[in-house]
């Protein structure tokens, strides 16, 4: 594993677990990669109607293109935008695979005491802000490497980002994220580590 980078005025999301709160408009998101390796899921709900939700079906049709990078808005279910990709210094990041369950533990992994995944911690963080768990989409999934072979499978990979790496989001309206470490073996390269972020005023 890579040496740590220092990650001053940044907060941390502990290995395993996640984070929700509010971005205002025009506040800038950064998400770091402190040692390299790591997934961070992101949802993002609008502030002022908690229905209008981050959406991958909107986002991918109109970029016309499964992997998001510098340039590209990630728009909700009412086709508003409501995050701008500003930064990328890794460059692929996936928005097709659902964040990780307990039953994805149990389906994928074969684990018969399956532990709480991505869902269940954005759940609980996002609870406090009247968020029901079955209103939480498809997660924009930062730092995750997944391919798409010729017949259509599926290959999740070890993520390309190394100590340091960020993606930073600007935000469109007023928000609600919940953010996440990632708790999948595999999205991971079987490590689980701290994911980092902070948020600059406009």
């Amino acid at each position: 594993m890579e040496m740590p980078v220092p990650l001053p005025a940044l907060r941390r999301v502990p290995p395993r677990s996640g984070t929700a709160f509010r971005l205002g408009r025009g506040e800038l998101l950064t998400v770091v990669d402190p040692h390299g390796e790591q997934v961070a899921d992101l949802v993002a709900f609008s502030a002022a109607d908690l229905r209008e939700v981050l959406s991958s079906g909107r986002t991918l049709d109109y970029a016309q293109t499964i992997y998001l990078t510098k340039g590209h808005a990630l728009y909700s279910n009412a086709s508003r935008e409501m995050l701008s990709i500003e930064e990328d210094t890794v460059g692929r990041h996936d928005f097709l695979l659902t964040p990780c369950c307990a039953a994805t533990f149990r389906i994928l992994y074969d684990d018969a005491d399956p532990h709480p995944g991505c869902f269940e911690n954005l759940a609980s963080a996002l609870a406090e802000f009247g968020v029901e768990p079955l209103s939480i989409p498809t997660t924009f999934n930062i730092f995750m490497n997944v391919e798409v072979g010729p017949d259509g499978a599926l290959a999740v990979l070890p993520p390309r980002s190394r100590a340091g790496d960020r993606l930073a989001l600007r935000a469109k309206m007023d928000l609600i994220v919940g953010l996440t470490a990632c708790s999948a073996g595999l999205s991971n390269n079987f490590s689980f580590k701290p994911i980092a972020f902070r948020i600059d005023e406009s």
